[in-house]
């Protein structure tokens, strides 16, 4: 798949210790790759990472509100489902 050139243009700075600097520097190296090369490497997946945990903790507010609705007020349980869940009781002696 080809990639298409996009200029890189953004800039964050960090600060750290002189021995943070060094230690990163140092890591860097053993990889054969720059600092912002080292750091993008590591960082993008977190933050992607960091991201897709929050947004899969985070419901919008239709289906929010239709989760604490039916755990606020359950639908009875009939069939199979409610026979299935007394025989589990009656054998293991949950309530």
């Amino acid at each position: 798949m080809p990639h298409t050139f996009q200029a890189k243009n953004s800039r964050i700075d960090l600060r750290v210790t002189q021995d943070q600097k060094e230690l990163l520097e140092r890591a860097a190296a053993v990889k054969g790759v720059s600092l912002s090369a080292y750091t993008l490497f590591y960082l993008l997946p977190i933050a992607r990472q960091d991201i897709d945990f929050h947004d899969k903790l985070v419901l919008p507010n239709r289906d929010r509100d239709l989760f604490l609705s039916i755990m606020e007020n359950p639908p009875q349980l009939t069939g199979k489902l409610k026979t299935t869940i007394q025989k589990f009781r009656d054998k293991y002696g949950k309530s």
